[in-house]
């Protein structure tokens, strides 16, 4: 069955004083504040666009490997992701970096470096995101 998740923003003001507040419909997890300053220069507490596709990238890339991972006959005990999202003012996210490391008993290297490329590729949200660069840093813990 197909899903889908909301999310909305109310923003007040111009781009560089204005300020807004982006909301979690769907699973009413709660109300951020996002602004300009926090995309451009220092977060100070408030979120960005880029954070919420570094979540969102993060996310969905764990699910896909643990996913390919077991699958292959070797499910992972526990796999930490960080998805850095670039963001240089007037050019746009210049590129994405995922960092894996993973607790995958009877893989080695060479196997967790294929499973996680795999999911680099195949991820949902790696594929939404295919028009930017993307690469990828995997090893085991």
């Amino acid at each position: 069955m197909a899903t889908t998740r909301q999310a909305h923003t109310v923003w007040d003001g111009t781009l560089l004083e204005g300020s807004g507040v982006v909301t979690f419909d769907s699973s009413g997890i709660g109300e951020y504040p996002v602004s300009w300053p926090a995309r451009a220069e220092q977060a100070n507490g408030k979120t960005s666009p880029e954070e919420l596709i570094a979540a969102a990238h993060s996310s969905c890339f764990s699910m896909a490997l643990s996913n390919g991972l077991t699958k292959a006959g070797t499910p992972p005990t526990q796999l930490t992701t960080q998805a850095e999202v670039t963001f240089q003012p007037g050019t746009g996210i210049t590129g994405i970096h995922i960092t894996v490391e993973g607790q995958i008993p009877g893989l080695d290297e060479a196997g967790f470096q294929a499973a996680a490329e795999d999911a680099k590729a195949n991820c949902p949200v790696s594929q939404a995101l295919s028009g930017t660069t993307i690469t990828l840093t995997a090893k085991l813990a």
